[in-house]
């Protein structure tokens, strides 16, 4: 049977991020179901979202991961998936933790399949609630819809900032660029908060300088790095050199990026567009939303984009204060957008 979660005080300043989530993101209807997945350290974001759910009236379940199995756990229970399969809408709301990213697949491929309006709130705290889910979402859709236009047409990109990266994209009409604003529909999936378009390159070149953060379970354990920054060198698509102070960080990435054939390719090139991320909290899931470019290797979410290959590992990777131009034309100078 799902859960309930009592909780006797809600935080109430969870709640502005819990109605935009709700009510603009997902636009969920009081004649649709939800499912909320969630874990125990997440149970207050959680009930923040159920709260707003039984306030709209819509049919809801809770599931706490920990009370249907031990974690990590490399699969996604099936009580869960199953009642997941009869949802119109959906959210996950929990932490990540090491070895559990084919466990979100089994999660996503229902979602996929079912084509569930689905908010994925992988590692969202308190902060984030209170920063990126507060964001005007309609204007982030805009901005992103202007961007994702031009970026279709776009065979080059080009960017660059004062901390060394100097890094090119080059695209090919036949893998779609994709908008995730934060207004999730039935086609695509999208994370919250949202506020950025992708796509996976056709080729990449170059140094990035990730002073920012890396994603998966590496981001809970080294937070910001703009002190000991993670220097990568890419040459057709793959890694070819790493360089960090920090050792322990530098071998689990190479660690990571050597999981499978393709953990080392650059499978997503992206653009934050998400205004109200001003700064690095040390948390992908916003972090990556901040106005900018950030890449990812390995899953080139080729069920979206129409890449010809595929991996088990996907692992984004931030920077900061870009310049951007889109084949000559700059359309970011030091992380501000001038379209």
């Amino acid at each position: 049977m799902p859960d309930r979660l009592t909780i006797d005080t809600i935080d109430a300043e969870l709640a502005p991020g819990a109605r935009n989530a709700l009510r603009v993101c997902l636009q969920i209807q009081p004649n649709e179901r939800i499912t909320i997945i969630t874990d125990e350290a997440t149970r207050d974001i959680a009930a923040a979202l159920q709260a707003e759910v039984e306030e709209i009236g819509s049919e809801h379940a809770v599931f706490v991961w920990e009370n249907y199995g031990s974690r990590p756990s490399q699969h996604m229970p099936k009580p869960i998936l199953d009642d997941l399969a009869q949802s119109q809408v959906s959210i996950f709301a929990a932490q990540s933790q090491r070895g559990e990213l084919a466990a979100r697949r089994d999660m996503t491929e229902v979602v996929d399949r079912h084509h569930i309006r689905h908010a994925h709130m992988v590692n969202i705290t308190r902060q984030i609630m209170l920063e990126g889910m507060r964001a005007d979402f309609r204007e982030v859709d805009a901005l992103s819809q202007r961007l994702v236009e031009r970026a279709r047409q776009a065979e080059r990109i080009i960017c660059k900032t004062p901390h060394g990266t100097q890094f090119e994209g080059e695209f090919s009409p036949k893998l779609k660029w994709l908008k995730t604003s934060g207004i999730i529909s039935r086609e695509k999936w999208g994370n919250l908060p949202g506020g950025e378009i992708f796509t996976a390159p056709m080729n990449t070149n170059g140094i990035f300088i990730v002073d920012g953060v890396v994603g998966d379970y590496l981001c809970a354990k080294y937070g910001d790095l703009q002190d000991t920054p993670l220097t990568i060198e890419v040459r057709e698509n793959r890694i070819v050199d790493l360089r960090c102070d920090d050792k322990e960080l530098l071998e689990e990435f190479r660690a990571y990026t050597s999981t499978d054939n393709n953990s080392n390719r650059v499978g997503e090139f992206a653009v934050g567009t998400n205004t109200a991320c001003t700064h690095v909290i040390g948390n992908i899931l916003q972090d990556e939303k901040i106005p900018g470019i950030h890449i990812a290797f390995g899953h080139p979410y080729s069920e979206h984009t129409g890449a010809d290959w595929k991996s088990k590992t996907h692992i984004d990777c931030v920077g900061r204060d870009f310049d951007i131009w889109f084949d000559g034309e700059l359309i970011m100078r030091a992380g501000k957008f001038l379209i």
